[in-house]
């Protein structure tokens, strides 16, 4: 039996090992855009990763400034999801995100990006499309959870 165990890591150097393994987590898209140094620089005490066996399964990439915790990035390595590790990494960044102050966590997708959408629901968020989001004629489908 692996024992998975939930930590809370800063600094620049889990970027570069999420570059590494980026395919891991996300297949074919390419995320690196996604994966600015500011999220482990400047947001560091933000980001929650779970590890099993010293191996990266599990990260979460958000920012708190309340009343709002923004989850920006949740992923979880291919050959270990429905484990359960998106929701605790979620319950670990709004318990942070609410001794910072927060009353609500947010995160956004693509309106056709339906594994999102499902796993947000699935976690009790509620979700609204937003016209314009983005940009003209760039709608984002909107979560919020209160805290």
């Amino acid at each position: 039996m692996r024992t998975t165990r939930l930590t809370v890591e800063q600094g620049p150097a889990l970027l570069g090992e999420v570059i590494q393994e980026m395919s891991a987590f996300w297949g074919e898209r390419d995320m690196r855009s996604l994966h600015h140094p500011i999220w482990l620089r400047q947001f560091a005490e933000d980001a929650f990763m779970v590890r099993e066996d010293d191996q990266l399964v599990g990260y979460l990439l958000g920012v708190t400034r309340a009343p709002i915790g923004y989850v920006h990035l949740v992923a979880t390595r291919s050959d270990r999801r429905n484990l359960g590790m998106g929701r605790r990494l979620y319950d670990a960044f709004k318990a942070h995100a609410r001794e910072r102050g927060a009353s609500e966590v947010q995160a956004i997708t693509t309106t056709g990006n339906t594994g999102s959408i499902a796993f947000h629901e699935r976690l009790g968020f509620t979700a609204r499309v937003v016209d314009d989001y983005a940009g003209p004629g760039q709608p984002r489908m909107l979560f919020s959870s209160p805290l």
